[in-house]
Formats: structure tokens, C-alpha cells, sequence
């Protein structure tokens, strides 16, 4: 099924290709663009994103000279630290033309004797055996249509002890009894603004589908960790850069899409303070991994 699905990449490209020099702005050094994860109050967002990238990896128990697929591997911060630190190769997949290009770039400069392979392809058409997969920030652009044909793509592409870490953006109703609100109107017409002017073609999901879907392919749910706090303070540190940056952000690209991107950074984080979208690591084996 999976070998006649097109990527989605001009959806990718309308958002990731922007500027490497705007994102700059906002992002750490290492141009992670995802939820870090603050370990330790006093941390700084670099430390926190380096943080999160170790709590991610430390759940695959990665040995060394392992194959480990990236999906969605952004500028590279990930597949590089998996080689210096875990000493594995890694292949990673990205659709933006701007991240594939600073990708090679940034693990060019590897000293090690692993493979670190940046490519620009979706998952779609990778059809190679690898150890682990990893892939942080990306579910959101398969559209809840593919999420099928994903996992059954990661099953298939595992050895039968293979494990995988999805780390992704879910919808989070309350919880029956609790008294908290579900999503308004208000945050409908917020998510409808990001799929339309920041995300194009971006779909979230219940965490309970993306289990359930993982199910179906043969995956068994081992650990799931939801880092919805994180987040929030991880979109404040951002949109408080951006503002900074405010001048140079528009000289980038323009008045308009300066506060689109404020909008989008201080709107997302309300709602993950309050919990009604979350982000959520999911560590997943085949069902007969005996994972301790």
C-alpha cells in the first residue's frame, strides 16, 4: 500500500523552507525545532533540547554499529548526536530542500567512521532494513489518513527485535470527571489558522488512535510520556526570541508572517500549559521484544 503514496512535499516545503536564517532567530543554535524538554529548571534551551534528544534516543537501546532511521530529521542535531554519543549510523529523511542541504552539511563534519546518510526523501519511498527508528515532530504532516500505512511501513522496515520512538503533537480531552474544558470554539478556529497559514496539510490526533494505529501494524506500546509543560515553556522561549528578533524577523520575510508567527508560538503555548493538546513520546517494539 505504502510503496503508492506520494510525499507530501510541497505541504513540508511551504513551512520549512521559509528561511533557515528566520527560524534562526528563534531557535537554539542547534536548530532543533521541536518540544525540548527541561530536566532541570535552571536549563538553558540549548541544554534542554540536547536533553530532550537524549531522553528520546536512551529509550531505543541503541548499541553501537546499529542502523538508526530518522523520519523527519530536521537540520540534523539528532543524527549527529547519535553518532558521537550511541556510535551508530543513521540514516536520516527530510522533504525540506533548506534542512537537507544544512543537514549534510552538519554531519560532513562527523569524525567518526559510522555512516550518517541525510537524504531527501519521506518514509514513503525508504524501503531499507534498519535497528531503530526515531521520528520527532513529523507525524503531524502524515495526515491521519497515511498513520496506517505508516506503522505498517516502520514494522516492516524493523528487525524483529527493532523498537521505535515517536514523539508527537496530540489532541487531549479532558478526562471524564476531571472539570477541565475540552477544546472551544476558539480553539478550533486556532488550529484551523496553523493548518492554514503556518502548517499546510498539518492534522492532529488522539494519542488513544496513534496507539491504537501502532496496534494494528504490530507494534506493542512499552513506555508514554507526555511532555505537554515542556512544551509550553519551550514556545514561550521561542516567541520571546522572535520578538527580539523582531526587526530582523521581518526583514526576513515580512511584516505579515512575523505575526503570523507570534501568533502561532504564544497561541500554542496557552493550550499546552493547559493541557488541551499535549506532546507525547511513544516508545513502541514489536510484540515479541521482551524490552525490560
Amino acid at each position: 500500500m505504502s510503496k503508492q503514496l506520494e510525499p507530501y512535499v510541497d505541504d513540508v516545503r511551504a513551512h520549512y523552507d521559509l528561511s533557515d536564517e528566520f527560524f534562526g532567530l528563534f531557535l537554539d543554535p542547534s536548530m532543533t525545532y521541536s518540544c525540548a524538554y527541561f530536566e532541570h529548571e535552571d536549563m538553558t534551551l540549548e541544554q534542554a533540547q540536547m536533553a530532550k534528544i537524549d531522553l528520546a534516543l536512551g529509550k531505543l537501546d541503541l548499541q553501537p554499529g546499529m542502523t538508526l532511521l530518522d523520519i523527519g530529521c530536521g537540520w540534523g542535531a539528532l543524527a549527529k548526536r547519535a553518532v558521537e554519543e550511541y556510535d551508530v549510523n543513521v540514516i536520516g529523511l527530510t522533504l525540506s530542500r533548506n534542512q537537507y542541504d544544512q543537514g549534510r552539511k552538519v554531519v560532513a563534519e562527523l569524525s567518526s567512521t559510522r555512516v550518517a546518510d541525510i537524504r531527501l526523501q519521506g518514509w514513503e519511498k525508504f524501503d531499507e532494513p534498519v535497528d531503530r527508528i526515531v521520528s520527532i515532530g513529523a507525524f503531524e504532516h502524515f495526515r491521519r489518513q497515511r498513520h496506517s500505512a505508516f506503522f505498517a511501513k516502520c514494522r516492516s522496515l524493523l528487525r524483529p527485535d527493532g523498537r521505535m520512538l515517536l514523539h508527537t503533537i496530540v489532541v487531549s480531552p479532558p478526562q471524564p470527571g476531571s472539570g477541565a474544558a475540552g477544546l472551544t470554539r476558539e480553539d478550533a478556529h486556532f488550529l484551523r489558522f496553523i493548518v492554514r497559514d503556518i502548517f499546510p496539510g498539518g492534522q492532529l490526533t488522539l494519542a488513544k488512535m496513534v496507539k491504537s494505529k501502532a496496534a494494528e501494524a504490530g507494534f506493542e506500546l512499552r513506555r508514554e510520556q507526555a511532555l505537554g509543560p515542556h512544551y509550553a515553556r519551550t514556545l514561550d522561549e521561542w516567541a520571546g526570541r522572535l520578538v527580539a528578533s523582531r526587526e530582523q524577523a521581518i526583514a526576513l520575510s515580512s511584516q505579515a508572517t512575523y505575526e503570523k508567527y507570534v501568533e502561532y508560538l504564544t497561541g500554542s503555548s496557552s493550550r499546552f500549559e493547559d493541557s488541551r493538546i499535549d506532546v507525547v513520546q511513544f516508545t513502541l517494539t514489536g510484540k515479541s521484544d521482551p524490552m525490560p
